[in-house]
């Protein structure tokens, strides 16, 4: 605590002394970037919602989907808030400029995403209410620890990427109009928030031993518990609105190794899903929990988990974070296109 001046101060004038490989640098430009797309993609949350629902005559959606609808998406807004808070911790904790910069992008993003999703959810009759136990334990686990790859690796690349999906499929199979537009919009951000921890996370990996990168590995598993808990309590409700919660599962499942690949690359290192054991122990319980036409028997189950503990291939199919990236949305600077990219 400083006094007058004098003694240690929160300020960190260090933070454009520290010294960086050409890599690092690299990846921390990409980090100043995603900031700056932020600024220019920057969307007006009320305006959107109020023009989406005049377009389409408010939220149409069939009386016995509306409670699984608001169950899911209540879900998605404490989601928001808690990314909110996450994001707020980093832009404070992160010590480069360009990572505290991307950061603070994400905590302006969260915090629309928050309300906006709120204003949704009234026009669906919700009342805030507490969350279930499972998603609460997954939030809890990742806004309560102090470590900051932790989070980076828990928020940006776990959850971040289970909304994504979530929103796509929602989005994809039009659950309901102004909700399927909206998610385009949720998309674009989120998309970037991703990229805060594919790009920074190898930093504070590359800082650890052995021991510390196994422990990372237990967290990861925790977090991918927690979210599988969620999903299995979130069933009922996603087959009430024709979503396949194990083509979730899976495409989710693509996301996160891609993500992790690349955050693994920037160290030199190959992402293996066999030795990875949160992964690998998740599409084993995946097969056991949400087992697909062909493995409903026990015998076939069984045979698909053991296959799954030796490791899965991943799709080549390219990119799976492009098609966020493809949506063109309104801007208050005008109409943004999508990247070329997706």
């Amino acid at each position: 605590m400083g006094i007058a001046g004098f003694g240690n101060t929160k300020l960190r004038y260090d933070m454009f002394d520290l010294e960086s490989s050409a890599e690092e640098a690299r990846r921390l430009t990409k980090c100043a970037g995603i900031y700056h797309k932020g600024q220019s993609l920057a969307w007006d949350g009320r305006a959107i919602l109020k023009e989406l629902i005049q377009e389409h005559g408010g939220v149409q959606i069939e009386p016995d989907k509306r409670e699984s609808l608001k169950r899911i998406f209540s879900i998605i807004m404490w989601g928001e808030l808690a990314a909110w808070k996450i994001s707020s911790q980093l832009a404070d904790r992160l010590v480069p400029l360009e990572a505290k910069m991307a950061a603070t992008s994400q905590a302006f993003d969260e915090a629309r995403h928050f309300y906006v999703m709120h204003d949704y959810l009234v026009e669906l009759g919700y009342e805030p209410d507490k969350l279930e136990r499972a998603p609460q334990a997954l939030l809890d686990l990742v806004l309560d620890t102090d470590n900051l790859a932790y989070k980076l690796l828990g928020m940006q690349l776990m959850i971040e990427t289970i909304a994504l999906t979530i929103f796509q499929t929602v989005r994809e199979l039009r659950v309901e109009p102004v909700l399927a537009e909206l998610m385009k919009y949720f998309e674009r951000d989120e998309a970037r928030h991703v990229g805060l921890g594919v790009q920074y996370l190898p930093n504070l990996m590359g800082e650890m031993n052995r021991r510390e990168l196994g422990a990372m590995l237990t967290f990861q598993a925790k977090v991918l518990a927690f979210a599988l808990w969620e999903n299995k309590v979130l069933e009922p409700d996603y087959r009430v609105l024709g979503i396949d919660p194990r083509h979730v599962l899976d495409r989710c499942r693509q996301k996160q190794v891609v993500a992790l690949s690349e955050a693994y690359a920037a160290l030199g290192m190959e992402f293996d899903q066999q030795k990875n054991v949160a992964v690998s122990s998740l599409m084993a319980a995946v097969e056991l929990l949400f087992p697909t036409e062909e493995t409903r028997a026990p015998g076939p189950r069984l045979r698909a988990a053991f296959a799954a503990l030796r490791g899965m291939p991943v799709s080549d199919e390219g990119d799976p974070f492009a098609v966020h990236r493809a949506h063109a949305i309104k801007t208050q600077g005008g109409i943004a296109p999508g990247e070329r990219d997706a």
